[in-house]
């Protein structure tokens, strides 16, 4: 009967210091919230510099095992890649790092974001994390630099694993370019705590469950980039040749086994992308999702890495 009362005294206790977090506390409940799920998926957060950045990253896997190099998109942050490294962490080393101008890395007001300027830092990065050759991925902007890391830098590059990758140029509108082309706003970033839900739901089919603080801290975040994210997101598309025309100026193509993911139901990117890559890659293979939006790794984490892990097996050791 003690043990019994004990055990009631400390789930109110618990629950009461939730409550207290949920309501008082937001911000600390969505760190919390955020190091569990790090935790869980067998992630660190670590830091180093390069020059004119300091760049804050997750790590986690064993030592000596192959490393994987994940890059997140346009007003996103390293803690994308969190469901799928849970998958990941057993067998690879992995990287999930904040891109410069993004996250928790440094933001210096007059650098420049084009994918050329991102693809060299990311070099740098790698050279400061000690990994020479390795398995690199990216989601929408962060597939667009990956596979131009590629390009530039084959030799460093095992495999590239692309979701929903930004730079083709040649599919199809997607919502967002029609929206654009309409006069309206980068649909992708919100202006208010209250689009925060608009923007969850352009980006993904189906949203993963967020409690609201958690939700409004991450909100007001996003808001807080606004200025910076539509700077990087206008440079990026204006200044930067697109990723299917220079593939396609690779003679012979590109090699590097590839795996392209693609939710069919992308309203920011055109699911026509994806046969043009695979068309461009002929070391590739292509993951449809039905159902799914522009985040896999998200909205699926366990489909799109046991595709992945079942594609990294099929490559010589």
């Amino acid at each position: 009967m003690i043990l019994v009362k004990a055990f009631l005294a400390l789930l109110a206790l618990t629950l009461l210091v939730y409550a207290g977090l949920y309501f008082f506390a937001p911000v600390k409940l969505a760190d919390t919230a955020l190091s569990l799920e790090r935790m869980r998926a067998g992630l660190q957060r670590s830091q180093t510099d390069i020059p004119g950045f300091g760049i804050v990253y997750l790590e986690g896997g064993p030592a000596d095992a192959p490393p994987v190099l994940l890059l997140h998109g346009i007003g996103a942050d390293k803690d994308n890649w969190t469901r799928v490294a849970a998958f990941l962490t057993k067998r690879y080393r992995v990287y999930a790092v904040d891109l410069p101008g993004f996250g928790e890395s440094g933001k210096p007001a007059d650098a420049r974001y084009r994918v050329a300027d991102q693809v060299e830092r990311v070099a740098q990065i790698a050279k400061a994390l000690k990994i020479e050759r390795f398995h690199l991925g990216g989601n929408s902007m962060g597939g667009w630099i990956a596979a131009a890391y590629a390009i530039a830098h084959p030799e460093q590059v095992r495999s590239l694993w692309l979701l929903d990758p930004a730079g083709v140029f040649g599919a199809d509108d997607s919502e967002m370019v029609k929206l654009m082309a309409a006069g309206l706003p980068v649909p992708l970033f919100a202006r208010s705590e209250a689009d925060f839900g608009r923007v969850l739901h352009f980006v993904m089919q189906k949203p993963p469950f967020i409690p609201a603080p958690v939700r409004a801290v991450l909100a007001r975040r996003q808001i807080a980039n606004l200025t910076l994210n539509e700077f990087i997101f206008t440079e990026i598309r204006e200044q930067s040749g697109a990723l299917d025309a220079s593939l396609a100026a690779l003679q012979p193509p590109l090699p590097t086994p590839t795996l392209i993911v693609w939710g069919e139901q992308d309203r920011v990117l055109h699911v026509s992308g994806a046969a043009i890559l695979q068309r461009l890659l002929p070391n590739s293979q292509l993951q449809r999702l039905p159902a799914i939006g522009h985040l896999p790794m998200l909205e699926a984490p366990g489909a799109v890495t046991r595709a992945y892990l079942a594609f990294l097996d099929t490559l010589p050791p």
